[in-house]
């Protein structure tokens, strides 16, 4: 499969990449991790192995349109606009709900800290994936 840097992702390429990304392993890596080289590095190893072709640099950028594309959608939903949609937001939604989310908390002396919280948390989580 030829695949370069302006070559649209098809259907099955996505879904590859969510499916390596769905990993518990690569979500905890991908998350806070701000030098990901690596991370990608493994990620494009992993589609080759599904037959898909595409470089570290294709996979990063894919996964960064599509986490902001399912934020977009996400906030609009929240804002009661139900119309924006987009194709894998299911399968996004599926990945990202668990992320753990820094939130400041007060502390006693008055200044703020940040706190890492995981969103949606139930005990079969894991279990699941």
């Amino acid at each position: 499969m030829e695949s370069g840097a302006g070559k649209h992702w098809t259907e099955e390429e996505v879904k590859a990449l969510l499916s390596v990304w769905s990993e518990k392993n690569i979500r905890k890596q991908l998350h806070g991790t701000l030098r990901n080289k690596g991370i990608f590095i493994y990620i494009a190893k992993r589609l080759q192995e599904l037959g898909v072709c595409r470089d570290w640099k294709q996979c990063r950028a894919k996964y960064k349109n599509l986490k902001y594309e399912y934020r977009t959608v996400k906030y609009a939903h929240n804002s009661g606009d139900v119309t924006k949609t987009m194709k894998f937001f299911h399968d996004l939604d599926a990945i990202l709900r668990y992320e753990p989310v820094t939130q400041l908390a007060a502390e006693e002396n008055g200044r703020c800290s940040a706190t890492e919280t995981q969103l949606n948390t139930s005990p079969t989580t894991d279990s699941m994936q």
